[in-house]
């Protein structure tokens, strides 16, 4: 297997896992609403994260711990704070359309996208330290071959996620499936926040 292959592989096992950023793609893209602008943030983001851990960047986060816990914190804020979002649209689902698309503007769901990105520990974890460490096991040449891979997963998953999620559209015509989605929205928030304060 090739180092981008590897690199392929091992990305995608990585970003597939339900998680907070993947829930707020799948939920734009149901809405059809600013899918093009969310998704290239969430590539572009995966792309610079995994080319400053082959660079090295891995190594200063792992001496400087305290860098992941403040962007731990801030994350189990955000995370939280979504989540009871979440949880209050269910709540109330006559405050839903039909259609259930959102009356989010492009500018909200970057912002929304980037703290989801750039305030989960995790990322740093997975993309700068464990990406960068396993790519540099591939020697000079092959570590910037494994890059292209896992950055070529990361765009495969967040266009097939973002824009795939539209086949889902006539099943969220009916309030109660959006009520059931924002239930789950909020559940899976609210563990990944807890998990992040009490971690």
């Amino acid at each position: 297997m090739s180092s981008a292959a590897v690199g392929f592989v091992t990305s995608l096992t990585l970003i597939v896992a339900i998680g907070a950023q993947n829930a707020f793609i799948l939920r734009q893209g149901i809405t059809r609403r600013h899918v093009v602008p969310v998704v290239a943030v969430c590539a572009v983001s995966d792309a610079l994260l995994i080319t400053a851990g082959i660079a090295g960047l891995g190594a200063v986060l792992t001496a400087h711990s305290w860098a992941v816990d403040v962007a731990r914190y801030a994350g189990a804020a955000f995370v939280l704070g979504y989540g009871a979002l979440a949880a209050r649209r269910a709540l109330r689902p006559s405050s839903m359309s039909a259609s259930g698309r959102s009356a989010t503007t492009a500018r909200a769901a970057v912002l929304a996208c980037l703290g989801f990105t750039f305030l989960n520990p995790h990322v740093y974890l997975d993309t700068v330290v464990l990406l960068g460490a396993l790519a540099n096991q591939h020697g000079d040449d092959g570590r910037w071959l494994y890059g292209a891979g896992a950055v070529t997963a990361s765009l495969s998953w967040f266009v097939a996620l973002g824009f795939g999620a539209r086949t889902l559209s006539r099943v969220f015509e009916r309030p109660r499936a959006w009520q059931v989605l924002d239930g789950l929205i909020a559940l899976v928030m609210t563990a990944i926040g807890a998990g992040l304060l009490l971690g």
